[in-house]
């Protein structure tokens, strides 16, 4: 029997691009686990896309996972099989359009592949406790981030 994990995450970026931070919450039987890190240039949907990566990261083992995200970037490409598509199209979107994050979309398939994943969206910035606690963690790394 799997392990059932929820993974919140968010990410926060000074300017886009700009200073930048992630911020995630990993819940285990009533347990939390806070991770957050930054980089001095980069994008909010990179963040978004590494709070994730970090999170999957923290997982020693396959899990059932519930991903709570206010990313519809990060949450249709997983759930809707556009990232994988990209993929098989050597990181196209479409005959013209390149796929923007390439890197951290190839990581992101190799870690949900790992997992059984459910992904929820939510309403960032509309009082949801873990997710408000994840911006928190986001906007303090990145302005830790900033030059």
């Amino acid at each position: 029997m799997q392990k059932e994990v929820t993974l919140y995450t968010d990410g926060a970026c000074s300017g886009n691009p700009g200073a930048g931070g992630w911020g995630a919450i990993l819940e285990y039987k009533g347990q939390q686990k806070e991770l957050s890190g930054g980089e001095r240039e980069t994008t909010n949907n990179r963040m978004e896309m590494t709070a994730v990566i970090m999170g999957l990261r923290a997982l020693k083992e396959p899990c059932q996972v519930t991903l709570i995200s206010d990313s519809k970037y990060v949450l249709d490409a997983l759930s809707l099989g556009w990232a994988k598509r990209w993929r098989t199209n050597g990181w196209m979107r479409n005959k013209k359009d390149p796929a923007l994050n390439p890197d951290l979309w190839e990581e992101l398939l190799n870690l949900t592949a790992r997992h059984e994943m459910k992904y929820v969206w939510i309403k960032g910035h509309a009082g949801h406790p873990q997710n408000e606690r994840c911006d928190e963690l986001a906007v303090r790394a990145a302005n830790m981030a900033k030059p």
